[in-house]
């Protein structure tokens, strides 16, 4: 696989930590972390990736007594390439409990924008004491679904770079099904070299990988066959397994309310 380092421009990085800083005054949040997600931190961008900057965040108490319900995320318009938009911690918390392991992911960005080393901890914590490799199956088998049926499924003629978008989350699935014990990381590479695919699907990957790194378009091509085989092969895995669920018990919901009040309180944090 062709080496990659997840590294930002500094005229981007400042301009990103510009608008971040802003959105706090703004909206009156305090951010807890932000990140890059996406392909840049994924380990596949194109010359002309977007940033894709994601952020949880929380409110001043009394913004949570409020008799109606404030919006739970925060979405900026698209600006040239800068796509930044945030959760409230309430909602984040309450997504992990699916489980949705998204917030794993950023969590485990390479690149990170704003950084509170205690509150991540704490999420962390609270995450690895509760959330499963196998509970987060169904979520990466509807989003590869999802991303097959929209982009390859049917097709003769394809976007090539499309793969990646499947193969990705199909990649995770198949990390779960050969190391049960730890959730899948975010780097794109990361996986690849810890599925034990065959050398014939890695050299396919990583042809794959240096067209998309130097152009915005891979083209146009057929299927791939010994891609399309490793997908269709852990969708019927991941479909075999039932879709294990977390039990949310009243102890895991217990600590999650404790610790979403200690976020809204400033008691987990550094600053």
């Amino acid at each position: 696989m062709m080496a990659f380092k997840a590294d930002i421009p500094a005229e981007k990085r400042a301009a990103i930590l510009e608008q971040l800083e802003s959105i706090q005054r703004e909206e009156h949040v305090r951010i807890l972390f932000a990140i890059e997600s996406g392909s840049r931190a994924w380990g596949f961008p194109s010359p002309d990736s977007d940033y894709d900057v994601r952020f949880v965040y929380v409110h001043t108490e009394d913004w949570y007594l409020s008799i109606e319900p404030g919006r739970d995320v925060i979405e900026k318009p698209l600006i040239d390439d800068w796509d930044v938009n945030g959760w409230d911690m309430k909602k984040a918390i309450g997504l992990l409990l699916k489980p949705n392991p998204v917030l794993l992911e950023w969590m485990s960005s390479p690149v990170h924008y704003l950084w509170d080393d205690v509150a991540v901890g704490a999420l962390q914590d609270f995450a690895d004491k509760y959330i499963t490799p196998s509970s987060c199956i169904a979520h990466y088998f509807h989003l590869g679904q999802r991303q097959w049926e929209r982009n390859i499924d049917g097709q003769d003629e394809i976007n090539l770079k499309k793969y990646f978008y499947v193969l990705r989350p199909v990649l995770a699935l198949r990390w779960v099904r050969m190391n049960p014990d730890r959730l899948p990381p975010m780097n794109f590479q990361k996986l690849v070299d810890g599925t034990g695919i065959s050398t014939e699907t890695q050299i396919q990957i990583a042809e794959l990988l240096a067209k998309k790194s130097k152009a915005s378009e891979v083209g146009l091509g057929n299927r791939i066959s010994v891609l399309d085989e490793i997908i269709a092969a852990e969708f019927s895995w991941a479909a075999d397994t039932g879709f294990p669920k977390l039990p949310v018990t009243e102890e895991i919901m217990a600590e999650a309310n404790a610790l979403f009040r200690r976020f809204v309180r400033g008691e987990v944090s550094h600053v």
